[in-house]
């Protein structure tokens, strides 16, 4: 690919990704990572998800804050505006689109159905992200990702806690895990 054509390409490919994708921020990550990293090769398996997780962690909605992340890694900081106008684009044409034919839509059974059946298909995209994510995590075969996941999976699915306490539980593991490492670098170091 041309180094020129890089903007014309995350601004399309994003565009084309916020227009077609229902179901949210997850599902349209999943969808950015086939696009820029298996078909595109723009970016890594690990830097999806490294986006991924600062996208989910970070406030706002995950779509914009990945697109954001994703421009600003393969192009900086005009990468970055290129992906979230693109992104945010089509959400705006098409419910400023509804919202003039509301009332006809709000009642309309053809749509209701539409969109009932597109849930067991957000959903199934949903579990590819998971199990995605839950593979890269088992490849790295680092210790502490394994803590966190299995302390994430008790803590959601077992405990039912909030989100927002297992993100401030994973800053704090790692937080705790740099300072224990940097500490045995030190250690190593002055051995030396």
């Amino acid at each position: 690919m041309k180094k020129d054509n890089i903007l014309w390409t995350l601004f399309k490919e994003c565009f084309l990704l916020s227009t077609f994708t229902f179901g949210g921020g997850y599902v349209i990550i999943a969808l950015m990572k086939k696009k820029f990293v298996d078909e595109l090769h723009l970016l890594e398996e690990e830097e999806i998800l490294d986006i991924t997780t600062i996208a989910q962690s970070g406030p706002g909605a995950v779509a914009v804050n990945a697109s954001l992340l994703v421009g600003y890694k393969i192009k900086g900081f005009i990468g970055a505006l290129t992906t979230v106008f693109a992104t945010i684009l089509p959400p705006m044409i098409i419910l400023t689109t509804i919202s003039f034919f509301y009332d006809q839509f709000i009642n309309n059974v053809v749509i209701s159905n539409i969109l009932n059946s597109m849930t067991a298909v957000v959903a199934a995209v949903i579990l590819d992200i998971v199990f995605g994510m839950i593979t890269g995590i088992l490849k790295e075969k680092f210790i502490p990702q394994y803590i966190s996941l299995v302390f994430a999976i008790i803590f959601v699915f077992i405990i039912k806690l909030d989100i927002i306490y297992l993100i401030l539980m994973g800053i704090i593991m790692g937080i705790i895990y740099t300072v224990i490492e940097s500490k045995r670098g030190a250690n190593n170091e002055s051995s030396n």
